[in-house]
């Protein structure tokens, strides 16, 4: 037996959850569906069925201590249809989401009247659902109930789902029936494996995304154990796995698909990359600690732990002005953690095209990287940026037009009278906006922040105030940074 297999068979020891949870959900599954079925037949809704879905549901891949909990009903369309016929899809969207923001409200949270029930409301990004807290034992285990429309594959295949959850359950039965027992221990393993990589789901430590628990699920399946995946991790990005078959060439003429860094294509629907949104930073870093395991087998690399702060000792005092943070509380708890990383990133990837380059496109503080990190729990939401030239001079030269290209030459001398010729072209100093990054960033934040952001810091390295800025450096620095 090699060392690797037994790592595996003790880590799998810790992980797999233990008969009395099992029944626990089970039970709770139950009293859920008893309850809804109960309250619909009052209101005389109809729906097709209640099932447990994801990983704690049909698929069996849930790690130890995973009591989270997804319930969907599903709904015929058939029974609904007629009543949109003709909409536009952005007025279709819009009356469903009036549809299930009325059965949520009327039906599902109002069937859970029960004292063991805690804090039922609504949440949402684009499809609204009820998430609830079941107080058993002084545990609190959170489900979410979930709307959807219960169609076909065939319906799937020929016209897509209706709503964004609509191929979920095709997912839980496809997991039921095509992975074995052992290939959903491998799936535990892999999950607990990104889990300590900080690399897993949306609230993915390095990069905006990590891996989801259906593709470490679809990894499985399309490897077929943990073993051979593992050996052939650092070609994922070159092998696009395709469950209809399709040549690589063929999938990169798939125009959605042709900015996607990873393809894993979801056998519920051949249009649909189930990679599309894992972040090559998560990906590169996976693969990093994947090499290391192999080479020198340990069980610390399934171990979870938490971010470490990144030790301010350890940078000199020209270093600190390399790496700035921008410290940030959410002050609206109706908006959805994901929305904000989402606005966080895109706010981050802004300041790193306009800070890379003058609207000239000059060099201006040379490369910019940045991370973004938050804890929703304390709602600290935190960017750190690493800044090749922190400071910069006052002007710089900015190339005009070629000396025999008479039209544009006499433009540019009447724009710009103090221009001086080098070379084949008309040059002019320019004077720079900024010429600190720090002065740049604090007007930028300050600017472009959403609104539901309050400002705490936006300093250099050496002025960092919360733990999880100081996480947040601790992943550029030692998770980001050396695999770009």
């Amino acid at each position: 037996m090699n060392s690797v297999q037994e790592i595996f068979e003790n880590v799998l020891t810790k992980i797999l959850p233990k008969k009395q949870e099992l029944s626990k959900i089970e039970n709770i599954v139950s009293e859920l569906k008893s309850l809804l079925d109960f309250r619909a037949k009052l209101l005389h809704i109809e729906y097709t069925k209640i099932e447990a879905q994801g990983s704690t549901g049909i698929k069996n891949t849930q790690l130890r201590g995973d009591y989270d909990i997804d319930l969907f009903i599903g709904l015929d369309y058939d029974k609904y249809k007629y009543d949109y016929e003709g909409y536009s899809k952005n007025k279709l969207k819009k009356e469903l989401k009036k549809l299930f923001l009325k059965l949520c409200n009327n039906w599902i949270i109002k069937a859970l009247g029960k004292e063991y029930f805690s804090e039922p409301r609504l949440l949402y990004a684009e499809h609204p659902y009820v998430t609830v807290y079941y107080i058993l034992d002084k545990e609190q285990i959170k489900i979410d109930i979930v709307l959807y429309f219960d169609l076909t594959l065939k319906y799937i295949d020929a016209h897509g789902p209706i709503t964004a959850v609509d191929r979920s359950p095709w997912h839980g039965r496809f997991i039921r029936d095509n992975l074995s027992l052992v290939q959903k221990n491998d799936v535990r393993l892999l999950k607990q494996f990104f889990k300590a990589s900080h690399c897993y789901g949306d609230k993915s430590a390095v990069g905006k995304v990590g891996f989801i628990g259906y593709s470490a699920e679809l990894l499985i399946f399309y490897y077929g154990d943990i073993f051979a995946l593992f050996n052939e991790f650092n070609q994922l990005e070159k092998t696009p796995l395709d469950y209809f078959n399709r040549s690589k060439k063929e999938l990169n003429d798939v125009i959605h698909f042709q900015n996607d860094y990873l393809i894993i294509i979801d056998p519920i629907d051949k249009n649909r990359n189930v990679a599309s949104a894992i972040s090559e930073r998560a990906y590169k870093y996976c693969k990093n600690r994947i090499i290391k395991f192999l080479k020198e087998p340990k069980d610390d690399f399934f171990e979870l732990r938490a971010i470490p702060e990144f030790d301010l000792t350890t940078l000199d005092e020209n270093t600190f002005n390399n790496y700035y943070i921008v410290e940030l509380s959410n002050i609206s708890d109706e908006i959805h953690y994901t929305i904000n990383r989402d606005k966080l990133y895109s706010l981050a990837e802004s300041i790193k095209a306009t800070g890379e380059k003058e609207y000239t496109h000059f060099e201006r503080f040379g490369v910019i990287e940045f991370e973004v990190y938050f804890d929703d729990t304390i709602n600290e939401y935190n960017i750190v940026f690493y800044v090749e030239f922190p400071e910069i001079s006052k002007s710089y030269l900015r190339k005009g037009p070629l000396i025999h290209q008479e039209f544009h030459v006499n433009k540019f001398k009447k724009k710009n009278p103090n221009f001086i010729i080098k070379g084949d072209h008309l040059w002019v100093e320019t004077k720079r906006d900024y010429t600190d990054f720090l002065s740049y960033l604090s007007e930028y934040v300050n600017e472009n922040i959403p609104d539901n952001f309050q400002i705490n810091n936006i300093s250099n390295a050496a002025a960092i105030q919360t733990s999880s800025a100081k996480k947040t450096l601790f992943i550029l620095i030692s998770m980001v940074l050396p695999f770009i």
